[in-house]
């Protein structure tokens, strides 16, 4: 499985104002919502509920807030980089910059499974992260999300 057969690089974010975790989640479940024609509200109870469970940020600045939506047809994905880091109560204790938004059907257990490996496989890669930091456009993101994604597979 590729980043690129899931994650939707035209709503690649570049600054997204970050706040607290909580308004974080919201604007993710709202762009997500509005990309997918689906219950922003429905959404953000899913990642909310993973995020009681423990926290999605995993290290290095990154964290893949995810869940599982009824009615969705295959896995999704949304990518935001924060204007701020912010205490997502991480694993390793840093801020969070770097966010990967998964979504998933209910049915997809493996499936939802292999996605999350897949971007926790892009992401392990400090020169990957330092590059995504760095890119200043969308279209720079994407090339570098897709490049990472491209390493990985040869």
């Amino acid at each position: 499985m590729q980043l690129a057969d899931f994650l939707d690089f035209d709503a690649i974010k570049t600054a997204l104002p970050g706040g607290s975790k909580k308004a974080l989640l919201q604007q993710l479940a709202h762009l997500a919502g509005q990309r997918l024609g689906a219950d922003s509200g429905a959404i953000l109870a899913s990642i909310s509920e993973r995020e009681q469970l423990g926290s999605t940020g995993f290290g290095h600045g990154v964290a893949i807030p995810h869940g599982k939506i009824d009615g969705l047809k295959q896995i999704y994905c949304l990518f935001a980089r924060l204007s701020e880091p912010l205490d997502y109560k991480a694993i390793d204790g840093r801020p969070v910059d770097l966010i990967f938004l998964l979504l998933s059907p209910l049915d997809s257990g493996a499936e939802h499974l292999k996605a999350l490996a897949t971007v926790s496989r892009v992401t392990r890669h400090p020169g990957t992260l330092e590059k995504v930091r760095g890119a200043r456009t969308r279209d720079a993101l994407a090339a570098v999300l897709m490049g990472a994604d491209e390493r990985d597979a040869a």
